[in-house]
């Protein structure tokens, strides 16, 4: 009997390309766009790779997406038959180095993936040579395709995504109110974004605007 693929994994419906800055990485994105095989993306800091798989898969009928910092309650065979979607987004593929029956299991899938013309983009948080992976033949197979880095925002690039999660969350936040929020919060985009939907509930509760004196007394700054 096949692996049941857990029925809680959802998509982020606010991962889009449409709300995602850009910035340096624009040939990441057409990249990810376009019609390459086998896409290898990575970077150190959280900067938003989970994002664009994410959105990839939003865009296509028949895409998975697997989150594999979850594998420890997951086992192996849940690769298995993959090769029948026309995508298959892996993230953060450094939580299954140094496991061998993992391993062997995402060996046997780019094989099938590459069989059968269809499309794997997995994530990392080092370059594909950097991974720790026992298995040589997989570690050949990681750098098939493309690889690419993705770069982080700059400080203003992150107000531009603040303003832009904001507006579609249907209420504005100002250039000051932004600056406040990376002057005084963890500054990486998955944190701001926790933040300003935690902003958006009390400012919803409160029915008040969210202003610096309203982050300070939420965020107890």
């Amino acid at each position: 009997m096949a692996y049941q693929i857990p029925l809680d994994i959802k998509l982020n419906a606010t991962a889009t390309f449409d709300n995602f800055v850009p910035a340096r990485n624009e040939q990441l994105l057409d990249l990810l766009q376009g019609d390459e095989s086998f896409v290898y993306l990575w970077a150190a800091e959280v900067v938003g790779k989970s994002h664009l798989l994410q959105a990839l898969c939003q865009k296509h009928h028949n895409a998975i997406y697997l989150p594999l910092n979850e594998i420890s309650s997951w086992q192996p065979e849940i690769f298995s038959g993959l090769e029948s979607f026309d995508l298959i987004c892996l993230d953060d593929v450094e939580h299954l180095a140094g496991q061998a029956d993992w391993e062997q299991a995402l060996f046997n899938l780019f094989n099938r993936v590459r069989d059968n013309h269809k499309r794997l983009c997995i994530s990392g948080n080092v370059s594909a040579t950097q991974l720790a992976i026992g298995l040589k033949d997989l570690s050949s197979r990681l750098t098939w395709g493309v690889s690419m880095q993705m770069h982080t925002l700059d400080d203003k690039d992150k107000i531009v995504a603040l303003s832009k999660r904001a507006e579609q969350k249907g209420f504005s936040l100002s250039e000051e109110v932004s600056n406040f929020v990376l002057k005084n919060c963890p500054r990486d985009m998955k944190s701001l974004f926790n933040i300003l939907e935690q902003l958006d509930d009390a400012s919803l509760q409160a029915q008040r605007r969210v202003t610096i004196p309203f982050i300070k007394k939420q965020l107890g700054i």
